[in-house]
């Protein structure tokens, strides 16, 4: 059983050559031909000679629409080509569960292949599994790597014991492995390459981590995780958490309070004084008197100032410069083009909210609440605080778990839910505290000087990886006195819904560099440059402008189609309250100074999952098929792609085992 897939007609923009024009129509009647699935899709040269194009770069618009069209069918469109367009169609999520994870899978495997191609990355993965004298012993990322027979069989020998596997969390920095001499991030970057999608950076906050085995002489990997920023908005979870905006005012003005009214207060007046105003008086744009008695002319002139500033950061040529102000200069990154537009239509906004709002909680009381619930204007400003609160700290006390899993030859014991429980336990949370105690280079950015945001965390979501079938977060609960709490509560990933499969992993870096060349070329008023500040995701930005210049609908062609399940670990027990900042101090459901947690957790997993699985047979002869013998066949090894040119990897750097 499938769902009924939206169909959705491509043509080049009118201003388009009769060239492109035929040039389009001749790719869509070959890629129309293509069968689903094909696995030469992805080549964008092939496609380019079969239907006889030429000169891309001299077709700019052309070009874009061209490499978009091929990275659809790479991912399972299918096209009709009409007289006039080509009539592109997702495709369909099925209802039979191994043939949408085959499908998924495949969608995963051509971009992650596709980067394993890169000379860079292949040098990189051969460097690590070639041989270095580290001491006086010869090792490799194999010896990272645990055997899957000494594995079973030492499970057979000991029933399971705590001294088979000895799990520990690494949290991943600059320094260096004391075993193997390798870097850290090198070790988990590595692994992190055996993954089904690929490997990308993420933008603002990231944290890796390493779960090591000392059990094993070079401490073997049996997992990685990675705790970065969230994203911002994601309905489901944000429900589930209760500070959904309209969610919280129903809630508020049901049951209002004074301590509400106050936090209301405070987020009015902190707003106002998080922003540097001294450029702003200096050029006229305020007098000293609109601070504190602001009219519409003062809103008007700030907004103003904001469209003109942002304009000029998206058109001028200055980002080298912005790029090497020092990190610490917190006036002169305030006084970027940037941030002076972000600054003055934040600055008109929080005097807008005091001179509409502030009349009715001045004192702040229940009362005065009250009223300003029946003023549709002062509610409309209560909506803007609640909704800059859940902006200002998403990025700080929410995290999501973008990385999170075992490898072979753990895998087969359930490692990834031992990986899961670690990644939010007390070491690395407190881990996460002292690395983020730091002036906010945003808000320091807008206030001219430094800022600290919260740093504890309250939340950690993640999603599966297919939308169908078992998570390695299914039933992954524990109790709270495994980490520090207490023994009635009961912690875990609660499922929250499921994903909108929406994002650009369907498209290729070449499709990317292709839609930000035509929509520079075509005059779009909106630059991305990639500069922190700028907004979220600059990769998803660029793509959204790129499909803009050609025309094109950004939100259908945006969905790749992979549905995924969202799961949620809740930290505290004022989650709400202590997210939006009205509780000041976090009630957690664990300690989070339990240095400790680790060896209890593992503890639980050995007890709860691992054990079990270690007496049945098939799972002992899952890990015996991970062998570190020539020729090296183990599900920890990078997969680097062969043929097409990709030679496989030399014999002389497989480690010597008998």
């Amino acid at each position: 059983m499938k769902e009924e897939a939206k169909l959705v007609p491509l043509s080049l923009p009118v201003d388009a050559s009769r060239r492109e024009r035929q040039g389009f129509a001749r790719l869509c009647t070959q890629l129309a031909s293509t069968p689903v699935g094909a696995e030469a899709v992805g080549d964008h040269e092939r496609w380019m000679k079969a239907a006889k194009i030429n000169n891309l770069y001299d077709q700019p618009l052309f070009a874009a629409a061209a490499h978009v069209a091929i990275d659809l069918v790479d991912q399972g469109w299918t096209v009709r080509v009409d007289r006039s367009e080509a009539v592109f169609t997702p495709p369909s999520v099925h209802g039979d569960r191994k043939v949408e994870k085959a499908r998924i899978r495949r969608q995963e495997h051509l971009r992650r292949d596709e980067q394993l191609r890169k000379s860079s990355v292949r040098r990189f993965v051969e460097g690590m599994e070639r041989t270095h004298q580290h001491g006086d012993r010869l090792v490799s990322v194999f010896n990272l790597m645990r055997d899957g027979r000494e594995l079973a069989d030492a499970f057979q020998r000991a029933g399971a014991s705590a001294d088979v596997i000895k799990p520990y969390i690494q949290i991943v920095d600059s320094s260096t492995c004391e075993l193997t001499g390798f870097k850290l991030h090198d070790i988990w970057r590595y692994f992190r390459h055996t993954w089904s999608n690929a490997y990308a950076t993420v933008p603002g906050r990231s944290m890796p981590i390493l779960v090591r085995d000392a059990a094993t002489e070079f401490h073997a990997v049996i997992g990685l995780a990675a705790i970065s920023s969230p994203v911002v908005q994601i309905a489901e979870r944000d429900h589930w958490m209760g500070w959904e905006t309209d969610q919280f005012l129903e809630q508020l003005q049901a049951e209002p309070t004074a301590d509400i009214a106050g936090w209301l207060v405070q987020r009015i007046e902190g707003q106002q004084s998080e922003i540097y105003v001294d450029d702003l008086l200096r050029d006229g744009i305020l007098q000293p008197t609109d601070l504190a008695a602001p009219t519409p002319e003062v809103f008007a002139r700030l907004r103003a100032d904001a469209d003109r500033h942002r304009q000029r950061h998206h058109q001028a040529s200055t980002i080298r410069a912005v790029r090497n102000i020092d990190r610490e200069a917190w006036v002169e990154r305030a006084e970027t083009d940037l941030f002076r537009s972000k600054r003055s239509s934040a600055l008109a906004e929080a005097l807008e909210i005091a001179s509409l709002l502030g009349g009715y909680l001045s004192p702040p009381t229940i009362e005065g609440l009250t009223k300003a619930f029946s003023d549709p204007k002062a509610r409309s400003q209560m909506r803007r605080v609640v909704r800059r609160a859940r902006g200002e700290r998403v990025g700080t006390v929410i995290a999501d778990l973008t990385v999170c899993g075992a490898v072979a030859p753990y895998s087969a014991l359930a490692a990834g839910k031992l990986v899961g429980a670690l990644a939010v336990s007390p070491q690395v949370l407190c881990a996460y505290r002292e690395k983020y105690a730091r002036p906010s280079e945003i808000a320091s950015a807008m206030a001219g000087r430094p800022i600290l945001r919260e740093p504890r965390l309250s939340f950690v979501g993640t999603t599966s990886l297919y939308g169908t079938g078992s998570s390695q977060y299914n039933r992954l609960f524990w109790p709270a006195d495994v980490m520090g709490g207490e023994s009635d509560i009961r912690m875990g990933f609660h499922e929250l819904g499921r994903s909108r499969s929406f994002g650009t992993s369907h498209f290729s870096d070449e499709t990317v560099d292709a839609l930000v060349r035509v929509s520079t070329l075509r005059g779009s008023l909106v630059r991305v440059n990639s500069l922190f500040g700028e907004g979220v995701s600059p990769r998803l930005r660029k793509v959204r402008v790129g499909l803009a210049a050609l025309g094109w609908p950004a939100n259908e062609l945006l969905k790749h189609g992979r549905e995924r399940i969202l799961y949620g670990v809740p930290l505290v027990e004022n989650v709400r309250d202590y997210s939006l900042g009205v509780d000041q101090e976090p009630r957690y459901l664990l300690n989070p100074e339990l240095t400790e947690a680790d060896a209890k957790v593992s503890e639980w997993w050995l007890e709860r999952w691992c054990r079990r699985r270690a007496t049945q047979e098939h799972v002992l002869e899952s890990m015996r098929s991970h062998r570190l013998v020539r020729p090296v066949e183990h599900g920890a090894r990078v997969p680097l792609p062969v043929g097409e040119g990709m030679a496989a990897p030399g014999e002389e750097m497989f480690p010597i085992s008998n």
